[in-house]
C-alpha cells in the first residue's frame, strides 16, 4: 500500500473523531442556546414588534394595532427631548471613558512598580467596581448632600458656601461623571495591569541602560505597547457607559430639568412615567442598534489585535 492509501486510512478516523467532537460540543451548548433564546431573543423580538404599535398602558387594546407602523420611528426624528438625551449620553460616555482610561492607566503603571505601598493599595482600588451600583449611587448621594456629607462639613468649617452639584444645572452632569469614573476606573486598571504584566522587560531595561528617564520609558515604550489594550478597554467601557442608570436615578432623577437625562433614562421615563410603551420600544430599538454597532466594533478590534499577535 502506498503513502497515499495510508494517508487516506488515517484521515478517516481523524474525521470521525472531529465529527464526534463537534456533535458533543453542540450537545453541551444547545441547552444554553435555548435558554439564551428564551431569555434574550424572544423579549427582543416582542420589543421590536411593539415598536410598530401605539401601545400605551392606558389603552391595552393598542398592543396589536399596526395601522400606522412607522409613526413611532417618524416621531424619533422630531423629538427634541430624545435628541437632547442622546447628546447628554454622548457627553457622559465620552467624558467617563476618557477619564477612566487616564486614571486606570496612571494607577496601573504605579501598581506595576510593585512597591510595598502599591502592593498594599492594590486590593483597595478594586472596591468601587465590586460594589453593587445602587450602593455606589447611595455613597455619592451622601457625599453630595450638604446636610450629611463630611465634605460639606469641611466646607462649612472653612466658611465656604458651596452648592450641591446634583442640584445645580451647571454641575449635575459633572457630578455623575465623577461618580461613574470612580466606580469603573478599576475595570480599565485591571485590563492595563494585565497587559503590563505581559510586557517584555528587555526593551525597558535597554532604554534605561541607554540613559532614558522613567518618563521617556513610559512615553516611548510603555504607551505604544498599551495602545491596542487602551483601544479595546475604551470600546468596552463605551458600550457599558450606555447603561449608566442607577447613578442618575438615585442622584439626580434626570434633572435638574433634563441636563442629566440620558437615553436609557428617557426610555424609562416614557415607559413608566407616561406609559408610552410603543414609543419607548422604538427608542429602545434604536439604542439596541447603537449598542450592536459598538459591539461589532469591539469584536472586530479584538479579533484584529489577536490576529496581529498571532
Amino acid at each position: 500500500m502506498g503513502d497515499t492509501g495510508r494517508a487516506a486510512m488515517a484521515e478517516g478516523p481523524r474525521r470521525t473523531f472531529a465529527s464526534q467532537q463537534n456533535r458533543f460540543f453542540w450537545t453541551l451548548l444547545s441547552p444554553v442556546l435555548v435558554v439564551l433564546g428564551v431569555v434574550t431573543l424572544l423579549p427582543t423580538l416582542y420589543l421590536f414588534i411593539t415598536s410598530f404599535t401605539p401601545l400605551s398602558l392606558a389603552t391595552p387594546g393598542t398592543a396589536w394595532n399596526f395601522s400606522a407602523p412607522f409613526s413611532n420611528y417618524k416621531l424619533l426624528l422630531t423629538d427634541e427631548r430624545l435628541h437632547n438625551s442622546l447628546w447628554v449620553q454622548a457627553k457622559l460616555s465620552l467624558a467617563t471613558v476618557v477619564l477612566q482610561l487616564l486614571l486606570g492607566l496612571v494607577i496601573a503603571i504605579l501598581l506595576n512598580m510593585r512597591t510595598p505601598l502599591m502592593n498594599a493599595l492594590r486590593t483597595s482600588f478594586l472596591i468601587p467596581m465590586v460594589l453593587p451600583p445602587i450602593v455606589v449611587a447611595i455613597i455619592w448621594k451622601v457625599l453630595y448632600s450638604p446636610d450629611i456629607s463630611p465634605a460639606w462639613w469641611l466646607f462649612d468649617w472653612l466658611g465656604w458656601q458651596v452648592v450641591s452639584p446634583i442640584t445645580d444645572a451647571n454641575w449635575a452632569l459633572a457630578a455623575i461623571i465623577v461618580a461613574d469614573t470612580w466606580e469603573w476606573f478599576p475595570f480599565t486598571m485591571l485590563i492595563l495591569l494585565a497587559a503590563l504584566s505581559q510586557m517584555p522587560e528587555e526593551q525597558r531595561e535597554a532604554a534605561r541602560i541607554d540613559g532614558a528617564t522613567s518618563w521617556q520609558v513610559t512615553l516611548y515604550i510603555t504607551l505604544p505597547y498599551l495602545k491596542g489594550t487602551l483601544l479595546v478597554a475604551g470600546l468596552f467601557r463605551l458600550i457599558d457607559s450606555i447603561k449608566t442608570f442607577p447613578l442618575i436615578y438615585i442622584l439626580t432623577d434626570g434633572g435638574p430639568g433634563t441636563v442629566t437625562e440620558v437615553s436609557n433614562y428617557y426610555i424609562f421615563s416614557q415607559s413608566f412615567n407616561y406609559s408610552y410603551i410603543g414609543y419607548s420600544s422604538a427608542v429602545t430599538m434604536v439604542l439596541v442598534l447603537i449598542v450592536l454597532v459598538l459591539s461589532w466594533a469591539v469584536i472586530r478590534t479584538v479579533s484584529g489585535k489577536g490576529h496581529d499577535h498571532g
